[in-house]
């Protein structure tokens, strides 16, 4: 892509894994310094290409907190919202991976209170090439009884099914002997992020108790609640994609 803003030319390359490069010059650089900042450019993609083919690519990792925007999603008890939960507990998780030596590559399908389409959000799944993606949700019932964390997968059988429906039993059972959380289960669903992520990687769609319990409610209120949730959800996840290798064709 090549760009003109003022006294700068900007050429850009975007590569086919999350990777963006910009070379910016003036406007009337002559062209045989232009022509070594390009050749400068392209050593540096290849050195790039070679070092991840040497030392592995970092599992890709796509965290998806529902709703958000517009669309609250479950509304429970004093007013809490769940598209105000699922995006704490995700940036929580986003900041106990910075803080690692070895982190994953981990993105989020938004950053603040604002909607994208749930297609939007398997189709950045897609392009990163994601080795895992995880939707946060929180649960609603007329029974305000209902209490207890889901786990979801899809019902459509794939190649990544298997690890997917394996980790569901590890969050879950981990939720439940960290936190004390009571489990719901893992169960199968044609969710339509759960539908449009299953043929490209191992994904799961947690539903983190009901807002419209009065237990759970007042637990999801307490940051410090919200830490523990992100901190056991995070290590679950960093342990068993550590675990195996990419599934490619």
């Amino acid at each position: 892509m090549f760009l003109f803003n003022g006294n700068w030319h900007q050429i850009i390359w975007e590569m086919e894994w999350p990777m963006l490069i910009t070379l910016k010059f003036r406007k009337g650089v002559k062209p045989k310094n232009v022509r070594f900042r390009l050749c400068l450019a392209l050593c540096l993609v290849i050195l790039l290409f070679q070092c991840q083919t040497i030392f592995g690519q970092q599992k890709v990792v796509v965290i998806d907190p529902g709703h958000g925007g517009k669309d609250s999603g479950a509304i429970g008890l004093n007013g809490i919202k769940e598209n105000e939960v699922v995006l704490h507990i995700a940036m929580e998780m986003l900041r106990l991976n910075n803080e690692l030596d070895k982190p994953l590559d981990i993105y989020l399908t938004r950053y603040s209170d604002t909607l994208i389409s749930l297609s939007d959000r398997t189709k950045l799944a897609k392009a990163l090439k994601a080795d895992l993606f995880v939707s946060l949700h929180c649960n609603h019932s007329d029974n305000p009884n209902a209490r207890g964390i889901e786990v979801y997968v899809a019902h459509r059988k794939t190649k990544y099914s298997d690890r997917s429906i394996w980790l569901g039993f590890q969050l879950q059972d981990g939720l439940k002997k960290k936190l004390r959380l009571e489990s719901r289960g893992v169960k199968f669903k044609n969710f339509q992020v759960l539908r449009e992520t299953v043929d490209y990687c191992s994904s799961v769609l947690l539903e983190l108790g009901f807002l419209s319990n009065n237990d759970e409610s007042e637990y999801y209120q307490n940051t410090a609640s919200l830490k523990a949730l992100a901190l056991v959800i995070f290590r679950i996840l960093f342990k068993k994609l550590n675990s195996y290798e990419r599934i490619r064709d």
